[in-house]
């Protein structure tokens, strides 16, 4: 097999498991924070520090928003479990200024909780295989859509860069914003992020004190997101006050 079908096959195979592999990372990323503390290498950061970590998280949650909230159904911001699925070429709002703006929104949402071991070499050890991981995944994704629209396709990933955005470019979207859409759809990015950075301060604070123990400014924030989560779902899975015709 050519090396450009195996990376495209490697790709599917990533993107119909990219909600497992994500937890063995995020389980050795705890082991080496587990680690660095008790040899002590590491040290658990003041809440407010982790803090301003959640919001490099947040801020990939926002491009994610940014995006989610724009995109209408069926265009190629939008896949599922099944495979890659696109009606329509979406390139307008953040797909004119990047080609995969979900994935610049992941990376900087796992990014904030690696901030917490403050290890250089171990968060670029991650970024080098987030690189890698997504690369490959990206690349299928393109694949794909250049089988689909063709020259349309070829086109726009001509002018627009696939990671970095070109603020530049900005083409502005014709659909409102959908906040009933982004609700529906990232509450859970949101409550996961807010759970793994927790998750990440309970392991140092047991580690360190020996003992369970959270801090009060983190069990406001923590216990906030848990309400929210829990309200959302509620909304989901009981009414259809988060369905929006065409999103």
């Amino acid at each position: 097999m050519a090396l450009q079908e195996t990376i495209e096959k490697q790709g599917n195979w990533l993107f119909e498991r990219r909600g497992f592999i994500p937890l063995i990372v995020l389980a050795a990323g705890i082991l080496w924070y587990a680690f660095l503390l008790y040899s002590g290498k590491a040290f658990v950061n003041c809440w407010w520090v982790d803090a301003l970590f959640l919001c490099v998280g947040f801020i990939g949650l926002g491009i994610r928003i940014l995006t989610v909230g724009f995109t209408p159904r069926g265009t190629s911001g939008r896949n599922t479990t099944e495979g890659q699925v696109a009606e329509r070429l979406n390139t307008s709002g953040m797909y004119s200024v990047l080609r995969h703006p979900l994935y610049l929104g992941n990376f900087l949402m796992w990014l904030a909780p690696l901030l917490i071991l403050s290890d250089v070499w171990f968060i670029l050890l991650i970024c080098a295989f987030f690189w890698i991981y997504y690369e490959r995944i990206m690349y299928a994704e393109e694949q794909f859509l250049r089988k689909k629209f063709g020259q349309a396709y070829l086109d726009w990933s001509d002018k627009t860069p696939a990671f970095f955005p070109k603020f530049s470019q900005y083409k502005r979207v014709d659909l409102t914003f959908s906040l009933r859409n982004v609700l529906k759809r990232e509450y859970n990015g949101f409550f996961s992020l807010v759970f793994v950075m927790t998750l990440f301060r309970a392991v140092g604070f047991a580690v360190t004190k020996r003992e369970f123990y959270m801090d009060m400014p983190w069990v406001i924030i923590f216990s906030a997101s848990v309400v929210i989560f829990i309200f959302i779902r509620i909304l989901k899975k009981c009414t259809k006050v988060l369905d929006v015709e065409g999103r």
